[in-house]
């Protein structure tokens, strides 16, 4: 029965053919008149079509395959492109706004600059080399946050180091300051430093770190070849390092800010990439967790009451030890009337004689007088 049906439905099929067939040659025979007029007109629509589609197929080898000026301009960026430095910036997970607005400025302000995720704080920092790897980039900058309040800079060679560790203060990013300068976004900046930067060796491998690491490469392919804002690096107290983003306005090299703004305080400087022996340590450094803790507890008003406390007894130790000496009165063995003169001459004899009549005299004053009671 199965085979049965699959052969009349064959067949009605062959018939519904045929039928449609012959509607469609009457039809044609009814307006061949007007088929006639209309056919020039489809062969040009047709004709115009097959055109345009040539056209397409050009453009595309066009653009598939680049004429010999363009492959010679981008032959000679491959050869200016020496300095094939990139930076990976990203930071910790659970940054405060702040702080993530301040690696959005750093990466519009460097076209060189490759983001990436967030990382994860249980994860150890040599992880940042693999990733910096992965992404084919020999600089690092990572902001770690700590308690949503401090945050961390680290700055490292990923290849053979060194890496610096810095704490970040008064952050101001460009949307909070918003300041009248402005600067093109995939510019190169000129790198101002302050002199002190050469007083100090510590200082002169901070000063190599951040040229490496912020100077945007010459003839990098997302740079533009112009020259319109500068960073500059000062030197305040404590060897803190203050930066600053300036715009070159005109020819008369007038500057207006433009931002962001913050300060690096160093933590440790470190041999190797966020690994290795400590070159030096900041004695000037203070944890903000410290700083903090004697806030809260009062530490400073105790401290100096325990100063004066101590002050007050080692002056009363020295004034007792002064009282204590005996010293030798010779005031009064020189003017001692009652020591005896051996050789004595009439004028001593007289002044002798005067004293021991006011003597009587005093005594005689000192006996009760009489005053008339019967007792």
């Amino acid at each position: 029965m199965g085979k049965f049906s699959k052969i009349k439905k064959v067949q009605q099929e062959e018939q519904e053919t045929a039928q449609e067939k012959m509607e469609w040659e009457a039809a044609g025979a009814k307006d061949s008149s007007d088929d006639s007029s209309d056919e020039s007109v489809r062969e040009s629509e047709n004709l115009g079509f097959v055109n345009l589609k040539l056209l397409k197929i050009h453009q595309n080898d066009d653009d598939t395959h680049p004429t010999t000026e363009q492959s010679e301009v981008t032959g000679r960026r491959a050869e200016l492109w020496t300095n094939r430095e990139r930076v990976l910036v990203l930071c910790s997970r659970g940054a405060d706004v702040r702080t993530r607005f301040l690696m959005k400025d750093i990466k519009d302000l460097l076209p060189h600059a490759k983001g990436d995720s967030k990382l994860d704080q249980q994860k150890s920092l040599k992880a940042l080399n693999e990733i910096a790897e992965m992404k084919n980039c020999t600089k690092v900058m990572y902001f770690e946050s700590r308690k949503r309040k401090d945050t961390y800079l680290w700055m490292s060679n990923v290849e053979k180091g060194p890496s610096i560790k810095f704490l970040v203060h008064n952050v101001h990013t460009m949307k909070e300051l918003k300041m009248s300068g402005n600067c093109l976004k995939a510019s190169r900046p000129i790198l101002s430093f302050d002199d002190a930067f050469d007083k100090k060796p510590q200082l002169k491998l901070i000063k190599a770190v951040l040229m490496q690491t912020l100077g945007t490469p010459h003839h990098h392919p997302r740079s533009q070849p112009f020259v319109d804002h500068v960073f500059n690096f000062s030197v305040g107290e404590g060897d803190k390092i203050w930066f600053r983003n300036f715009q070159i306005v005109d020819e008369s090299l007038q500057l207006q800010e433009v931002g962001p703004r913050f300060v690096l305080e160093m933590v440790r400087l470190f041999a190797g990439s966020f690994e290795g022996a400590v070159l030096y340590d900041n004695p000037n450094y203070i944890s903000p967790n410290v700083m903090r803790r004697e806030h809260r507890k009062g530490q400073n008003a105790y401290i100096e009451k325990q100063l004066a406390v101590k002050a007050s007894n080692v002056k009363q130790a020295k004034v007792s030890e002064i009282l204590a000496e005996k010293t030798v009165d010779l005031v009064g063995k020189e003017f001692d009337t009652q020591i005896p003169i051996a050789d004595e001459s009439e004028a001593a004899a007289q002044i002798s004689a005067q004293i021991e009549k006011r003597r009587v005299r005093k005594k005689k004053s000192r006996d009760t007088k009489y005053t008339g009671s019967n007792e």
